[in-house]
């Protein structure tokens, strides 16, 4: 898709086509389709980030809170998105061992109980050791530095999922 198709889009079908690219958040997608036209996909993607950048604190947590948790109960009950569990399966993350899955659920519960929001790490640039080896050491940083570590991660997960969409 060029970037002139996707500016063409009437409002409702380009939050319709790239909604998803946020977990559970098209607001992002919606609002940043007010910045039309791009000059590039650079600019859609700075467009998003510039959406959630201007939206404060409690919308930017909202998005965090609304990525599931790796290896989590929405793995389990079946209940990610297309895009997440695609992802999960890419590093593994669906055929963990008991003992991997152990771990996994120990660190998420810790992690939440710190920072209260789950952990959010692009998958598709990492295995599951090194997923694992981030959020040990991620629960360590402080809040501030989380939360932005975090948005760093979802605009990776973003680009790919963009990248996807126009392939």
């Amino acid at each position: 898709m060029t970037i002139a198709a996707i500016n063409a889009l009437a409002p409702a079908a380009f939050v319709e086509r790239f909604g998803f690219l946020f977990e559970h958040s098209p607001w992002i997608v919606a609002a940043a389709e007010k910045c039309r036209p791009f000059v590039d996909v650079q600019a859609m993607e700075a467009a998003m980030a510039a959406v959630i950048e201007q939206s404060g604190e409690d919308a930017q947590i909202a998005l965090l809170r609304a990525h599931p948790e790796l290896a989590g109960r929405a793995m389990i009950d079946q209940t990610l998105t297309a895009a997440s569990a695609a992802e999960q399966a890419s590093a593994g993350l669906d055929r963990l061992t008991p003992d991997e899955f152990e771990a996994f659920h120990a660190l998420n519960d810790a992690y939440r109980a710190r920072f209260d929001f789950p952990f959010i790490i692009c998958v598709r640039l990492t295995d599951k050791a090194g997923i694992l080896a981030a959020l040990k050491a991620r629960a360590a940083n402080d809040r501030i530095a989380e939360i932005a570590t975090a948005r760093s991660e979802i605009a990776k997960i973003v680009h790919l999922r963009l990248q996807d969409a126009l392939a």
